[in-house]
C-alpha cells in the first residue's frame, strides 16, 4: 500500500533529513548538528500473545528494534495506547505499560509520556526517538553490495507460532521460545553491525523476511538470493507451517506480494515457502556484510551468547529482486 501512496506525497528537500521514507528505512534519521541525529519511529500492534506483561514487553521490543536496525540508541520513548475500556479491566493495561516499562528500563530507555485512546480493538506500542552520531554514518537498508554475505540474527515463525497458539494447537515449549525470541533485544546485533563494517541493515517484522529482503534490494540496486534450507526456524514452526492449516491474513498478503519479485525454485518445500513470507513481531536484523566482516560479525555475537545464521547472499541484480533457492 505505502509503495503506491509515498509516491503522490510531496517531495521534501530538506538536506539535514537523512533518511526518509523514500527507502521505505526501518526508522527516519534527521541531523540536528554535525555530531547529533535523531532516530524517529513509532510502531504498535494488536496482541500477539495472551499475558499482557508479556505483549508489553513484546510491543516495546519490537518499536526500539526500529532504531537498533538504523545502528542508533534508543534514549526516550512515548506509550500509543489504544484500550477498550468498556471490555477489558484496567489491570489489564497497567500490566501492558509494566511489561513495556521492564524492557525499556534495560534498553536504557526513559518513558516521557504516551497517549491513548478508547477504542474496540486493543493496540498498544512506541513512539521512540534514539540518537547517533551522523559522522559515524547512518546503517541503512540501501548500501547492500554484491558479493556480500546476507545473516539472520533471530530465527524464523513467530507468526505460525501466534497463529497455533490462538486456535489451541502451539506447545507451551513453542510459545516460551517465541516469547523469549520476541523479548530479545536487538542491541547487540546493532551494536556488532557498526562494529563489522555492515553494508546494508533492517529488521524482520510484519512484511516476513523475503517482504523486508525486498526493501532492502531495491534500495540497495541488487539482487537479494537465499536459501530455503538455510533458514533457521522457531521451535514449533515448521510443524505449523507443515500442517496446511493457521493461515494468517498477513501471510497470504506478503506471498502474494513478494511472488511478483521473486524467482522461487518449484522443488521448494511448501513449509519453507510458508517461512519465508511468515509476519514476524520483533524479529532480528537482516545484516549485509563482506564475507570477512560478516564471519568476524558471527564469532563476536557468539561470544556475547547471541547466534547468527548465514541465510544468503547479495548478487548483482538481475530480473528478480528477489532469488530462493534449496
Amino acid at each position: 500500500m505505502l509503495d503506491r501512496i509515498l509516491t503522490k506525497l510531496p517531495a521534501r528537500n530538506d538536506p539535514d533529513l537523512l533518511v526518509g521514507p523514500s527507502t521505505f528505512d526501518d526508522a527516519g534519521v534527521y541531523r540536528v548538528s554535525d555530531s547529533l541525529a535523531l532516530v524517529l519511529t513509532v510502531d504498535f500492534f494488536t496482541p500477539i500473545v495472551d499475558d499482557a506483561h508479556d505483549f508489553g514487553r513484546i510491543a516495546a521490543t519490537n518499536s526500539l528494534s526500529d532504531v537498533y536496525a538504523m545502528g542508533g540508541t534508543p534514549v526516550t520513548a512515548l506509550n500509543v495506547v489504544a484500550f477498550p475500556d468498556d471490555k477489558l479491566p484496567d489491570h489489564v493495561l497497567a500490566d501492558i505499560l509494566q511489561g513495556s516499562a521492564a524492557v525499556c528500563e534495560e534498553a536504557g530507555v526513559a518513558i516521557a509520556g504516551g497517549h491513548s485512546v478508547s477504542d474496540e480493538e486493543l493496540k498498544f506500542g512506541l513512539a521512540v526517538t534514539g540518537i547517533l552520531d551522523p559522522g559515524d554514518g547512518v546503517l541503512s537498508n540501501a548500501g547492500a553490495r554484491p558479493g556480500d554475505v546476507l545473516l539472520l540474527t533471530k530465527p524464523l515463525g513467530t507468526g505460525l507460532v501466534a497463529n497455533a497458539m490462538m486456535n489451541d494447537a502451539a506447545d507451551d515449549d513453542w510459545v516460551r521460545a517465541s516469547t523469549e525470541s520476541m523479548t530479545r533485544l536487538n542491541r547487540v546485533a546493532s551494536e556488532l553491525a557498526r562494529a563489522h563494517n555492515a553494508h546494508a541493515v533492517t529488521d524482520i517484522t510484519g512484511f516476513g523476511l523475503l517482504g523486508h529482503a525486498r526493501e532492502l534490494a531495491l534500495a540497495s540496486r541488487v539482487t537479494a538470493r537465499f536459501s530455503a534450507e538455510a533458514l533457521p526456524a522457531l521451535p514449533g514452526a515448521l510443524e505449523v507451517a507443515s500442517s496446511g492449516s493457521f493461515f494468517s491474513g498477513g501471510e497470504h498478503k506478503n506471498r502474494a506480494f513478494v511472488e511478483r519479485f521473486a524467482q522461487i525454485e518449484t522443488s521448494i518445500p511448501e513449509r519453507l515457502r510458508r517461512l519465508a513470507v511468515d509476519p514476524q513481531t520483533s524479529g532480528g536484523l537482516l545484516l549485509a556484510l563482506a564475507p570477512r566482516d560478516a564471519d568476524m560479525f558471527s564469532a563476536a555475537i557468539a561470544e556475547r551468547g547471541e547466534r547468527a545464521w548465514r541465510v544468503g547472499e547479495i548478487v548483482e541484480r538481475g530480473r528478480f529482486l528477489l532469488a530462493l533457492t534449496r
